[in-house]
């Protein structure tokens, strides 16, 4: 299956029935760390999982999976990347995004700086990294 490189996050998450409309739950993560913000409206593709492939008689809820927790972080500790930085974190930190919305948090950076970074730690969800090389800067027109 080809995925657009436009993806912003790739989740797993469940549907809900609302009267005579459904709703596809986010998690809290894709929120807080600013893939996607409440209230905006997506592009949603629903692709099923194995365990869909049952009848619903068939399935029971040991049978569900959630592959996001099982996932590795695209990137290793020590690793190099060239990112550039499309937002500023709380903190301040510009942050950028690799790999399917993959988060990496870059200090002393700003919107539109392109850089090289080592990456220094990892979790699940997003990476801390150090500049070690400045490229050219895109203007903001």
């Amino acid at each position: 299956m080809e995925l657009s490189e436009e993806l912003l996050c790739l989740f797993t998450g469940q549907v809900a029935e609302d009267e005579d409309s459904y709703q596809v739950m986010a998690p809290d993560r894709e929120i807080n760390l600013g893939a996607v913000e409440g209230g905006e409206t997506y592009r949603v593709a629903i692709i099923p999982t194995e365990s869909e492939a049952k009848t619903p008689a068939e399935s029971t809820a040991d049978d569900v999976s959630h592959p996001e927790q099982d996932e590795e972080p695209p990137v290793d500790v020590g690793e190099t990347r060239e990112v550039e930085i499309d937002s500023i974190g709380d903190k301040g930190d510009g942050i950028a995004r690799i790999d399917r919305g993959y988060v990496v948090i870059v200090p002393d950076t700003e919107v539109g700086d392109q850089v090289t970074v080592q990456i220094e730690t990892t979790k699940e969800n997003v990476a801390f990294a150090e500049v070690v090389d400045r490229h050219h800067r895109l203007q903001n027109d």
